[in-house]
């Protein structure tokens, strides 16, 4: 069964991604990689607005500093100012062609966890070439896991002590225990096996319950994971490909899902006037404060 689904804004994404919601500004922000932009919704107006970004930015995460982010744009990250549509590059990332920044998150503390994506057929010499990183506060960068071909998944639990993460194309959710102190990631383990389900794991959140929900991208749907490693709940969307799903709001309980129309690999199947669209449910729970982004050079 399909739940009563409203539709954000009428702004339709090629590739959206990465929603994020602001306390601060009382705004939801998501990223459009193909449309090349960043969207930004007042909550209680529901004015919307659209930033034209130099390249495609993949994740969005807000700082302490009003109007100014921190993007995952091509092969690194960058500070973009949003009310002069300035950025500078903060750290390059990767440097194989074809291989760009992914999904992305602050972990509690500021750090920068992201991945990025392999987009070369998977003939291509030395696919997957993607990785997973971690930028520390002061600009610097660590490699966390290499071999990657198209890094997902980043969530933190309530009291930030377990990571997660996915591989799209191996389509397991991976757990780690997590130090808050020097972001070591530690004694990684499968949480959840998405390979009898419809569709393959995409961008993740995690309720006040410490469950995961993950955008299951062709699969028309998100699902809850229990901590233990369970399916909790399946929603139907109608849209095939969901591509990530967070908490927003001012009480943060309604569930925001960003989708996919004629971007990525392979655009959603025709007969869909939702695809590209901003989902919102009520999903009778609660998420977390999004954490911001603190890194400087």
């Amino acid at each position: 069964m399909i739940p009563d689904v409203e539709i954000l804004c009428d702004h339709r994404a090629k590739l959206g991604e990465s929603p994020v919601w602001s306390e601060r500004d009382s705004a939801l922000y998501w990223v459009d990689v193909d449309g090349q932009s960043i969207q930004r919704l007042d909550w209680a107006s529901g004015q919307a607005d659209s930033w034209s970004m130099p390249g495609r930015p993949s994740c969005v995460a807000a700082t302490d500093r009003p109007g100014v982010f921190v993007v995952g744009l091509g092969a690194g990250l960058i500070e973009y100012h949003s009310a002069t549509g300035e950025w500078q590059e903060l750290v390059a990332l990767e440097s194989t062609e074809g291989v760009r920044m992914n999904d992305g998150r602050p972990d509690p503390t500021g750090r920068m966890w992201i991945g990025s994506m392999d987009e070369r057929s998977d003939e291509a010499p030395g696919f997957p070439a993607g990785h997973l990183f971690v930028v520390d506060r002061d600009g610097s960068a660590l490699t966390f896991i290499d071999d990657v071909a198209t890094s997902n998944g980043l969530a933190f639990a309530p009291d930030g002590q377990t990571m997660y993460w996915t591989d799209t194309h191996e389509q397991v959710i991976w757990a780690f225990d997590y130090d808050l102190d020097t972001a070591a990631a530690t004694n990684r383990r499968p949480l959840f096996d998405f390979g009898p389900l419809t569709g393959k794991p995409d961008g993740a959140c995690v309720d006040q319950d410490g469950c995961y929900w993950a955008a299951c991208v062709y699969g028309w749907s998100v699902v809850r994971i229990t901590p233990d490693g369970r399916l909790d709940r399946t929603i139907e969307l109608p849209v095939e490909k969901p591509s990530m799903p967070a908490f927003a709001g001012p009480d943060l309980d309604t569930l925001v899902v960003t989708s996919i129309s004629s971007g990525g690999r392979r655009p959603a199947a025709p007969g869909q006037p939702d695809a590209g669209a901003v989902l919102a449910i009520n999903p009778g729970v609660r998420g977390l404060i999004e954490p911001v982004a603190r890194i400087s050079i």
